[in-house]
């Protein structure tokens, strides 16, 4: 190998030689054999490990609370982990740095390939029901790459939660590759690999109190910002009790809904928010219906404004929550929108008439 191919293996790049084998100049030792180029051009693969660092692990802080949401990602192509030879497994990942890191840290001891796709930085599930980690992504970069002339074998090992948008027939009729869903998990992955047979358990998608709670600061940073602007709005006409009801339904909506999910009654996101909004609001309606300052019409109002205003709210950012978990699908979605989402804009429509009305009143001098 030339001085600069070995610089190169050094940095975490490597141009693969068009011989099939190759040698060290610097120590005259013979390197693993490099597969052949069918085409004749170089190829730029990059080299990973096994090991989460400090800087991996500030990574994921960011992005569990949104920073620079968009710039969590690796870039695409193939990377080399640990040194894989010709018949290595094959493994299709997000360039979602979380996904990515998952994937290599679950594969510790294991020379593979790592064929990471361009999901615009989005994990894979997300990415699947965009359309971005699906069948024309993973064939192009099959393509890209010359993935077939870097393995002997046809198989390439994609994400269960992938499945939605990849198709194995086009994949198959397209590149020529057989595409083998693996675990949920890519902790499962080093067991799957003993029998490529994956257990019912591998195959369940389960959705925890940790894996639930850890997707909240997310959730909550973005709705932060318009959460404080409301609450200081409210605060000069209606008091800190109605700023506190503000960031109440919010709290409920992003932090209480992921924690409570499974235990809420009914189905259907949306409604399992209408029902935590509206115990969440009820403590302020009982407030707020029975301050003494207020005359008997206001303290209706008031009331009347927490239990409309506060439910449609909640129910609002839990209905977002769809979109963190596998226990949804995209039609769901859509229905569950067309269905409560005019309900939660009636709601919180007349929430917010009224409660303008009142506080109108009361900077007027008329309560």
């Amino acid at each position: 190998m030339t001085g600069i191919q070995d610089d190169e293996r050094k940095t975490g790049r490597m141009n693969t030689p068009a011989t099939g084998c190759c040698s060290c100049s610097s120590c005259s030792t013979t390197l693993p054999c490099c597969p052949p180029v069918t085409s004749g051009t170089l190829r730029d693969i990059r080299s990973t490990d096994s090991t989460i660092t400090v800087a991996n692990r500030l990574d994921y802080f960011l992005a569990r609370w949104g920073v620079n949401r968009g710039g969590h990602r690796v870039e695409p192509g193939l990377y080399q982990l640990g040194n894989p030879a010709l018949d290595s497994p094959v493994f299709a990942s997000a360039n979602y740095t979380l996904s990515f890191d998952a994937l290599r840290s679950a594969l510790v001891g294991v020379d593979a390939w790592i064929l990471v796709l361009d999901t615009k930085g989005i994990n894979v599930w997300c990415a699947a029901g965009k359309g971005t980690f699906g069948t024309e992504e993973l064939v192009d970069r099959i393509q890209s790459t010359d993935l077939s002339g870097i393995v002997s074998h046809r198989m390439i090992i994609v994400p269960q939660l992938g499945a939605p948008g990849v198709s194995w027939p086009d994949v198959l009729r397209k590149s020529g590759f057989t595409v083998e869903y693996g675990p949920v998990r890519a902790s499962d992955l080093p067991e799957y690999l003993k029998t490529h047979t994956a257990t019912p358990e591998m195959r369940r998608v389960q959705f925890p109190f940790k894996d639930r709670i850890v997707l909240t600061p997310v959730e909550f940073a973005h709705a932060a910002l318009p959460t404080i602007i409301a609450a200081a709005v409210l605060w000069f006409p209606a008091g800190p009790v109605a700023a506190f009801a503000a960031v109440s339904a919010v709290l409920a909506g992003t932090v209480l809904f992921p924690a409570l999910l499974p235990h809420i009654p009914t189905k259907d996101f949306s409604t399992k928010g209408f029902i935590l909004g509206g115990v969440v609001a009820i403590p302020f309606a009982v407030s707020f219906a029975t301050a003494p300052a207020l005359p008997f019409w206001a303290n209706i109002m008031a009331a009347t404004t927490a239990l409309l205003v506060m439910p449609a709210v909640t129910a609002y950012l839990a209905l977002n929550f769809t979109g963190c978990t596998t226990f949804t699908s995209r039609t769901g979605v859509k229905k569950e929108i067309f269905r409560y989402a005019p309900l939660m804009a009636v709601m919180a429509g007349l929430g917010i008439v009224a409660g303008t009305l009142l506080g109108m009143s009361r900077l007027l001098g008329v309560i």
